[in-house]
C-alpha cells in the first residue's frame, strides 16, 4: 500500500493525458524553479561584480554541462532500464539498476573534480580563458566542485524518485535548495561582498542541500525503487559493469545533449571572443543563462514522458507508447513556441537584469538575442523526438541525432555563418543548427516517428 503523501501512479493503466499531465506539471514546475535561480545567479553576479565576472563564469559553464550530461547518461539510462524491468515484475533488478546508476556516477564525477583541481590551468585555457579573465575564473572553480558531485547525486536521485511515483517530492528538490542559493547568493555577493567566488561556494551549498533530500528519499522513502546493498564479488564487479554497460547505451544520448550545449558555449565562446572581444562573451553569457530555460522546459516535457514510454514498451503495449509520445511532442511544440515568444518579445528587460543599460555590451546582446531565441521552437522538436528514441530502446538514431546537433552541425555554423552575415551569423548559428537537425531527423526517420 502506498502512504497517503505518495502521487497516485499507474504506468501501465492510467490514462495517458492525465498520467503524463501528473508528472509534467511538477517536473516543468521544478525545472523553471530551477532555470530561474540559475538567472538569479547570473543577475547577482552581473550587478553585483561585473560583465567580466559573468564571462568568467561562463568560461567555467562548460563543466557544469559535462556534470549533468554525466548525471542525464545515468539518470535517463537508469530510468530506462529500470522502468522495463517494473514492467516485467522484477523489482530486485531494479533496484540493482538504480543502486549501480548511483554509485558509479557518483566515483566518477569525484575523479573528474580532482583531475579539473589539479589541471586547473590548462583546462581553464582548453575552455578559452583569457588572460584578463584567469584569475576570475579560477576563482570561481575551485569552490563549485564539491557542487558539481552533488549535483550528480540530486539529478539521479530525481529520475528514481519518479519512477518511484513521487514527482512532487522530485521537484522539491529544486524549489527549497533553489530558494536557499538564491538567499546565499545575494548574502555572500552583496554584504559580504565575496565576489565570484560566494556565487561559487552559494551553489554548492544548495546542491548538496538537494544531495542530501535525493539520498535521504532512496534510503527511507522509496518503495517501488530503492538503494539496496551490493555485494563486494568478482560477480558482482561483473555484474556491475554489466549493467553500467547497458545504462550508458541508454542514456548516452543525453550526455551527448548537454555536450552539445557544452560544445555550444565552447565555441560560442571562441568565435565570440574573436569577433567582439571579452564583450562579445559577456553578451553571449546573457544568452547562455537564459537558455536553460529553453533546455530545462522542454526537456521536462520528454522527461516526463520517458517512464511512461519505457514501462509500456517494456510491457509491450505499443498503442500506449505512440499516445504517450504524440502528447509529448505537441506539448513540446506549444513550449518552444511560447519560450521563443517571450525571450523575443522580452529582451531589453532580460537583458536589462543581467547587463548594465548603455555598455558596449548590453548593446550586442540586444541585437542578439532575439535572433538566438529562434531556436527554442526547432529544439523541443528535437528533445521531444530524441527522447522518444531513447525511451524504446533506439540508442542508436537518439546517439545519432545528438550528434549532427552538437558536432557535425553545430560547429561549421559557428565557424561558417560569421563570413557570411557578419555579428547575426554567430547569434543564428544556434538556431539553424536546431532547424537543420530537425530537418535531418524527420527525413531519415519519418517512418518510424509515425508509427
Amino acid at each position: 500500500m502506498r502512504d497517503k503523501e505518495r502521487d497516485s501512479i499507474d504506468f501501465g493503466k492510467s490514462k495517458i493525458e492525465p498520467l503524463f499531465n501528473s508528472i509534467f506539471y511538477p517536473t516543468l514546475l521544478s525545472m523553471v524553479f530551477a532555470s530561474l535561480f540559475t538567472v538569479a545567479d547570473g543577475i547577482f553576479v552581473g550587478q553585483g561584480v561585473g560583465s567580466n565576472a559573468l564571462a568568467a563564469i561562463n568560461i567555467v559553464a562548460p563543466l557544469f554541462l559535462i556534470t549533468t550530461g554525466i548525471a542525464l547518461m545515468f539518470g535517463v539510462g537508469m530510468s530506462v532500464v529500470a522502468s522495463i524491468h517494473l514492467a516485467q515484475n522484477n523489482s530486485k533488478a531494479a533496484n540493482f539498476i538504480v543502486t549501480q546508476a548511483f554509485g558509479v556516477a557518483t566515483l566518477l564525477m569525484v575523479v573528474i573534480a580532482i583531475a579539473v583541481f589539479v589541471f586547473r590551468i590548462p583546462f581553464l585555457r582548453l575552455l578559452g580563458s583569457s588572460d584578463a579573465l584567469l584569475p576570475l575564473c579560477q576563482e570561481y572553480l575551485l569552490p563549485i566542485l564539491p557542487g558539481c558531485i552533488c549535483i550528480v547525486i540530486q539529478m539521479i536521485g530525481t529520475f528514481a524518485i519518479r519512477l518511484d511515483g513521487s514527482p512532487k517530492f522530485a521537484a522539491l528538490l529544486e524549489f527549497f535548495p533553489g530558494l536557499l542559493n538564491i538567499f546565499l547568493d545575494w548574502l555572500f555577493v552583496f554584504p559580504m561582498q565575496m565576489g565570484v567566488a560566494g556565487s561559487a561556494i552559494a551553489s554548492s551549498i544548495s546542491c548538496a542541500l538537494a544531495a542530501g533530500m535525493a539520498l535521504w528519499y532512496m534510503f527511507f522513502r522509496a518503495e517501488a525503487v530503492r538503494i539496496c546493498r551490493m555485494k563486494l564479488s568478482t560477480t558482482s564487479f561483473y555484474l556491475t559493469a554489466r549493467n553500467v554497460g547497458y545504462i550508458a547505451r541508454s542514456g548516452f544520448s543525453s550526455m551527448l545533449g548537454e555536450l552539445a550545449m557544452s560544445m555550444m558555449l565552447l565555441t560560442g565562446n571562441y568565435v565570440f571572443i574573436r569577433e567582439l572581444g571579452e564583450d562579445g562573451v559577456a553578451a553571449f553569457s546573457v544568452a547562455c543563462y537564459l537558455y536553460p530555460i529553453v533546455f530545462m522546459i522542454n526537456n521536462s516535457v520528454a522527461q516526463s514522458a520517458q517512464p511512461i514510454i519505457s514501462y509500456n514498451h517494456g510491457a509491450g503495449n505499443r498503442y500506449r507508447v505512440q499516445r504517450a509520445f504524440r502528447v509529448s511532442l505537441s506539448t513540446a511544440t506549444v513550449c518552444g513556441v511560447l519560450t521563443t515568444t517571450f525571450l523575443t518579445l522580452a529582451t531589453k528587460p532580460l537583458v536589462g537584469l543581467f547587463l548594465q543599460a548603455g555598455t558596449k555590451a548590453y548593446e550586442i546582446a540586444i541585437g542578439g538575442l532575439p535572433l538566438f531565441a529562434y531556436s527554442a521552437i526547432f529544439f523541443a522538436m528535437n528533445v521531444a523526438i530524441i527522447g522518444y528514441f531513447q525511451a524504446t530502446e533506439q540508442n542508436r538514431r537518439a546517439t545519432l541525432c545528438m550528434l549532427f546537433r552538437g558536432l557535425i552541425f553545430l560547429v561549421p555554423a559557428f565557424i561558417l555563418m560569421p563570413k557570411f552575415i557578419a555579428t547575426q551569423g554567430v547569434w543564428l548559428a544556434v538556431p539553424v543548427t536546431e532547424c537543420m537537425t530537425l530537418g535531418m531527423i524527420l527525413l531519415t526517420n519519418r517512418g518510424v516517428i509515425s508509427r
